[in-house]
């Protein structure tokens, strides 16, 4: 579900999302606020696949689940990403909100509706683009599919390569391997 209509403040947000129960995740992207399920099980064992091979090949770095990242987006946003992907000790001391200029790569999963489907897949790329994060893993359950997007410029990821649950999808620099979709289906 997002608001589409209304005015919001970035104040207005903080209260909105301190209020939300904690069933429901509350983000403020694009200028709209997005309300969606908290995470299910299947999204916890995705980021273990995820972050199992990624810690494999860049023990440096390690998948922090449910990060509050602030992302520049239309005005000043605020995201929840499934997985950010981080040097081992980055968001000490950082707000709920992070800064995410020492994010390589953020990961999300879609979950609920198709509906809810499109923040991951438009609003959420954008967003990230936008913040300048290198590389944005997708892990779309409602197409089977992983998604890579890197290099972005001028607020859009440059480029895109896709791959369906059960194959191998190269990710870029700076992991440079094929991560394993096997179990993500």
């Amino acid at each position: 579900m997002s608001v589409t209509d209304a005015e919001i403040t970035l104040a207005e947000f903080e209260a909105l999302e301190q209020a939300a129960p904690d069933n429901l995740h509350v983000e403020f992207i694009g200028g709209r606020v997005h309300v969606t399920p908290a995470r299910d099980g299947d999204h916890s064992e995705v980021a273990r696949t995820v972050a199992t091979q990624i810690i494999s090949h860049r023990p440096d770095l390690w998948l922090y689940e449910e990060r509050g990242l602030a992302v520049p987006s239309y005005r000043a946003g605020r995201a929840r990403a499934d997985g950010a992907v981080a040097p081992v000790g980055y968001f000490k001391g950082q707000p709920s909100w992070s800064d995410p200029s020492g994010v390589p790569l953020v990961v999300e999963t879609t979950s609920g509706c198709e509906g809810d489907a499109r923040v991951d897949r438009l609003d959420k790329r954008d967003a990230y683009a936008q913040a300048e994060i290198a590389v944005y893993l997708l892990i779309d359950r409602h197409k089977s599919e992983t998604v890579v997007h890197w290099s972005p410029a001028n607020g859009r990821y440059q480029h895109e390569s896709r791959a369906a649950f059960g194959a191998e999808l190269q990710l870029p620099e700076p992991f440079n391997f094929a991560l394993d979709t096997t179990d993500l289906a």
